[in-house]
């Protein structure tokens, strides 16, 4: 990759980080570019590039990197460099138990309705807009968005920072697959049937169709990521 496309567009984000910049800041914008794929699965990340794009120290971008790496989105080789972490197909199906566990429980803790779905509405109309001009990668960019706004239901910090890095991980895998329209298309009618369930407060209907949505996903990637890495699944 060039440096001007490892930057990924980080130009732009430089004013986010202000005088008071900080590892943390700069590892948050770096998972959020992976999270919507500017950067693939396997991709070198230049610490001139970047830290030029950003206006940040190295010393300030190796501790993002050691940050993400942490989190296993990158992974550092002696004497290459960073690069953004390639999956395993055992990666995949633990990324899902973990979106199980979370995203349900976020549900079935919300409490009495009206519920503020304002985000998820958004993320659903980003998703139905993207499929009109087949921009499946927008499609797939949208879905993150809406998982992200259905965990950020709980209003818990914590939870939307744990999910943030699981859902770039998650993206990771998704990059890599051959067919994103088949991937993606399906779960766009059933990303608006959890949003309808949660407008009109059906709290427990809405958990049945994440769990269901959920579990089909995950067989669905794990054997699409399979084929695509030539791994045998469960291997």
């Amino acid at each position: 990759m060039s440096g001007v496309s490892e930057a990924g567009g980080l130009a732009d984000d430089r004013a986010l980080l202000g005088r008071t910049s900080t590892a943390e800041r700069v590892a948050d914008i770096l998972r959020t570019r992976i999270a919507e794929g500017y950067f693939p699965p396997g991709a070198r990340l230049s610490e001139e590039s970047i830290g030029g794009a950003l206006g940040v120290s190295r010393n300030t971008l190796r501790e993002a990197f050691r940050l993400l790496t942490h989190e296993r989105l990158l992974v550092h080789e002696l004497n290459r460099g960073v690069f953004v972490r390639v999956l395993a197909v055992g990666d995949v199906d633990d990324i899902y138990r973990t979106r199980r566990l979370v995203e349900c429980a976020v549900v079935r803790g919300l409490g009495q309705p009206p519920y503020a779905v304002d985000g998820l509405v958004a993320a659903v109309a980003e998703g139905e807009s993207a499929a009109r001009t087949d921009d499946w990668q927008g499609v797939s960019t949208a879905n993150i968005h809406f998982h992200r706004e259905l965990v950020a239901l709980a209003g818990s910090p914590r939870t939307d920072e744990l999910m943030r890095g699981v859902l770039a991980e998650l993206r990771l895998a998704f990059h890599v697959v051959a067919d994103p329209r088949a991937l993606h298309e399906p779960y766009l009618l059933r990303n608006r049937e959890i949003l309808d369930a949660l407008r009109t407060g059906e709290q427990a209907s809405a958990e049945r169709l994440l769990a269901r949505y959920l579990d089909d996903s995950r067989a669905r990637v794990a054997a699409a990521y399979a084929r695509a890495v030539d791994e045998p699944e469960g291997s």
